[in-house]
């Protein structure tokens, strides 16, 4: 089809993860380097290596020639002009909440001429979805804090609370909200998720919940902490599945089992782990 792109430069992760997840990989000649985290064949060498959708370069993004540029919307508008003036076709990505992903991917696929796979792929997320729902029915719902930037503070976005839902618990807190620990304190957590943007698996869990005074919420007492990769709950892709089955796990770990881009806490107090719960 003469009509779809055919040369994309991705300057979103979750992007890349889309053309992967439908079959259209191949398309995508250039991209970042934070698009080889969640889709490790992007680091093959043969395509260009750009600036993120916060640093967009013009001359970068004209040396790839492509025929479309998709990039997530920021806050600086020096970066969307620098963009726009790269001459390609721009497609800006600002999804809040599952149903903005759905779509997203729907345009992506449209674009490429790959609607009916794009569906497909729609289908199997909320087929995945309403699967993890329905196991935690009747399940108690323990209070989850899900936090996405330490300093400062801020919690998690709409979607990643829409998730913790699907898991069985009761997300705290206004999604994507600064807030102060003392905020949180009083929110009372059973369960604390930390997946900081960039940080990938990286986030010092003991360390937060001691310099943050959080040492006699529920969820420290009971060693209910933990890190999850930031690629699997902040990139709004399919790659959320991996996030769901991590909350899940950390939500209700007497129904899902352990899976991969988890960790729990481990300076967790003796007094603490003699007193935890399952």
């Amino acid at each position: 089809m003469t009509h779809t792109a055919r040369r994309i430069a991705c300057l979103q992760p979750s992007a890349t993860v889309i053309l992967d997840t439908i079959g259209e990989l191949d398309r995508v000649v250039a991209c970042t380097r934070y698009c080889a985290d969640v889709v490790p064949a992007v680091a093959d060498g043969s395509r260009i290596i750009l600036a993120d959708s916060w640093t967009a370069d013009t001359a970068e993004i004209a040396a790839a020639r492509p025929d479309l540029v998709i990039a997530a919307v920021p806050y600086q508008e020096k970066a969307v002009s620098e963009i726009l003036k790269a001459g390609a076709r721009f497609l800006g990505l600002a999804p809040r909440n599952l149903t903005d992903i759905y779509t997203d991917i729907a345009t992506i696929a449209g674009a490429v001429g790959a609607m009916g796979h794009g569906e497909q792929v729609i289908a199997a997320m909320q087929s995945r979805i309403e699967g993890t729902r329905a196991s935690t029915t009747g399940c108690s719902r323990p209070r989850v804090f899900c936090e996405e930037w330490g300093k400062p503070l801020i919690v998690s976005g709409r979607w990643v609370a829409e998730l913790v839902e699907v898991a069985g618990g009761d997300f705290v807190g206004t999604p994507g909200r600064q807030v102060t620990p003392e905020e949180i304190t009083q929110l009372d957590p059973e369960v604390i998720i930390a997946a900081w943007c960039g940080a990938g698996d990286r986030v010092p869990l003991e360390k937060i919940i001691r310099d943050r005074g959080w040492q006699s919420t529920p969820a420290a007492v009971n060693g209910h902490v933990f890190c999850i990769r930031d690629e699997f709950l902040n990139t709004p892709a399919p790659t959320l599945l991996h996030g769901l089955d991590a909350l899940a796990h950390a939500i209700h770990p007497e129904i899902f089992p352990s899976t991969k881009g988890i960790r729990r806490i481990t300076g967790v107090p003796a007094s603490a782990v003699s007193n935890a719960v399952p």
